[in-house]
């Protein structure tokens, strides 16, 4: 059964916006709104808008929106129900009994089953089937208290060992299936995802057990095993040990690339270590770090891969506004291996002289080039030029120009002048750009989202027109009875209009943070972009009439040209037939 919408109305006047985005984004006033850094893409400049008179956000940069259901479901990666269910228990408010659902409770049995699992793993260290697990990581000079702290384990050489033990708990094989901890061959067999592995415990940061990772204890492949995607888990939104590094008070964390350095990191005092899942350093991380820390040093592997990792990360993070720095390891190949050799004093003073990202960048470039060598001077100078050139400060760019230029021999007077005139081409580039945008004014006012793109444009603006109309004034719903969501040209609005007169008719308050148990993401991107669009209430009355008869005009236009234009016929029958119809741009009734 779904919430009903009395609660979910005072849910939503109970948790104002600004208050909840403003405990994961710093907020700044400016004008009616609140202004900061989105969560959702990297910028360096503001674009992501918070109206507390509308309850809505809104970022001009990626074009991302909703209410504040919409805002915990994208932070937490929670489905609706959990998300409501969180903002409830932030409110003191108590979840009635019909909103349980199916998805909840499944999302609960997999936290449920993924405890149990990690619980087996820990145990299985302390028996013989877990002794060559143990023995690793005795070698590597854990310590029991720091296995213990991260809840490592071992997988035994077994194919039902985790089957078997879940089983007798309840979970069926099914649940397993779905939480990651099992695998299903081509012939239907069921066996253990981990074996023969030592495991570490992934979990967010509400402390729930939401994967594994395992490193085989032989020769065999892969060497490192993930938990695939899952309800609860996905490798390019989470972190290894960002649970406990969160709580750090050293002032910046430090981001690696396998688990072992976390933990070999934690155990050493440094309790800022977090470790990636197996992939590159991603958007959604750079998010993540940013809600914890405004430092970050990135300590790659040092042989190719892990070099060109560390650029990766570079690129990714900086454009969130963190600090970066680079931490360099001579003498060991990853912070596990410095630790062993060098000792925690000196990863410590390491970390002190790390070098910001530019440096470091500038020096990688120097040193893919021969530089007695003129052909090879000047194929570094071009290359340090458009670094430089892309540095958005006057004295960073000064700096980093004169340093490149003394590598290379040449005065700071010409670099300074190759990059103007860089930064000059740079900047003609993105002229030409906007200008093309300009000269295609019907694409300006298609929607980001293509499933959602509109066929006629101008019946489009017009529906919009209305749909702002009714959300900022609903008693205008007595001057569009004759209006219905079949009329509008774009499935989408249309079933918009829909959701807001069935709220209007039961007596509730047409809220776009309600309506994200209805829409997509995508749908509420756009539903929250054209709210934010400028319309005035003055001549309210007369602007929705003229607005319905943009949409009756461009109606008949549209059916003429269906009865004269047998592809066009052929198209909507299609639609029909596949139940399309005017309902929603995905097909849904």
């Amino acid at each position: 059964m779904p919430f009903p919408d009395g609660f979910l109305d005072e849910l939503v006047a109970r948790c104002d916006i600004a208050d909840v985005v403003s405990g994961y984004v710093p907020l700044t006033p400016k004008g009616r709104n609140l202004w900061g850094l989105c969560p959702f893409h990297s910028e360096k400049t503001p674009s992501f808008s918070v109206s507390p008179e509308k309850q809505i956000y809104h970022c001009f940069g990626c074009g991302k929106g909703g209410g504040v259901i919409n805002f915990i479901m994208e932070m937490e990666n929670l489905p609706f129900p959990e998300a409501v269910r969180m903002l409830a228990a932030r409110a003191g408010m108590t979840v009635p009994e019909d909103g349980a659902d199916q998805g909840r409770r499944k999302r609960e049995r997999l936290l449920e089953a993924n405890r149990a699992a990690a619980r087996f793993f820990n145990d299985t260290l302390g028996t013989p089937e877990g002794a060559a697990g143990a023995e690793y990581f005795s070698k590597r000079g854990l310590s029991k208290g720091i296995i213990t702290r991260f809840g490592l384990g071992a997988a035994p050489d077994r194919w039902d060992a985790l089957l078997h033990a879940l089983g007798k708990q309840g979970f069926s094989k099914q649940e397993l299936l779905d939480a990651g901890l099992a695998v299903k061959n081509r012939n239907g067999t069921i066996y253990d995802r981990f074996r023969n592995r030592v495991i570490f415990p992934i979990i967010d940061a509400r402390g729930g057990v939401i994967g594994f990772g395992g490193r085989v204890l032989d020769d065999s492949q892969p060497k490192y095993l993930n938990t695939p995607d899952t309800p609860l888990f996905n490798k390019r939104r989470n972190l290894f040990a960002l649970n406990l590094a969160r709580k750090s008070k050293l002032g910046f964390l430090i981001l690696t690339e396998g688990y072992m350095d976390a933990v070999s990191l934690h155990q050493a005092g440094f309790d800022n270590a977090v470790a990636m899942l197996g992939t590159g350093c991603t958007e959604e991380h750079a998010q993540l770090l940013s809600r914890y820390t405004g430092e970050v040093l990135i300590s790659g592997d040092t042989d190719g891969p892990g070099l060109e990792a560390v650029q990766r990360a570079i690129r990714v993070l900086e454009k969130t506004g963190l600090s970066v720095r680079i931490l360099r390891l001579p003498g060991a190949k990853d912070p596990d291996e410095f630790l062993r050799k060098y000792g925690r004093e000196a990863f410590r003073v390491l970390t002190e002289r790390a070098e910001n990202h530019i440096e470091y960048r500038l020096l990688q470039i120097r040193a893919k080039y021969d530089l007695k060598s003129d052909e090879q001077r000047v194929a570094f100078l071009k290359e340090a030029v458009g670094l430089v050139a892309s540095l958005p400060g006057p004295v960073e760019r000064e700096v980093y120009g004169a340093r490149a230029a003394e590598a290379a021999g040449i005065s700071r007077e010409a670099m300074a002048l190759e990059v103007k005139r860089a930064r000059a081409k740079l900047a003609k580039t993105q002229e030409k750009q906007s200008e093309r945008q300009i000269l295609r004014p019907a694409v300006s006012f298609q929607p980001k989202e293509r499933s959602l793109r509109y066929e006629n444009v101008r019946s489009a603006k017009a529906e919009e027109g209305v749909l702002r109309l009714l959300w900022m004034s609903p008693e205008l719903f007595r001057k569009v009875e004759r209006l219905g969501p079949e009329q509008f040209s774009s499935p989408f609005l249309g079933r918009v209009f829909e959701l807001f007169a069935q709220r209007y008719r039961a007596g509730h308050g047409i809220s776009p943070a309600v309506l994200a148990r209805e829409l997509t993401q995508e749908e509420m991107n756009r539903l929250t972009a054209l709210l934010q669009e400028p319309e005035s209430l003055e001549n309210a009355e007369r602007a929705m009439e003229d607005y319905i008869e943009i949409i009756e005009t461009e109606l008949i236009k549209r059916e003429a040209a269906r009865e004269t234009d047998p592809l066009l016929l052929a198209q909507e029958r299609y639609r029909e037939k596949k139940g399309y119809g005017g309902t929603g741009n995905d097909g849904r009734k």
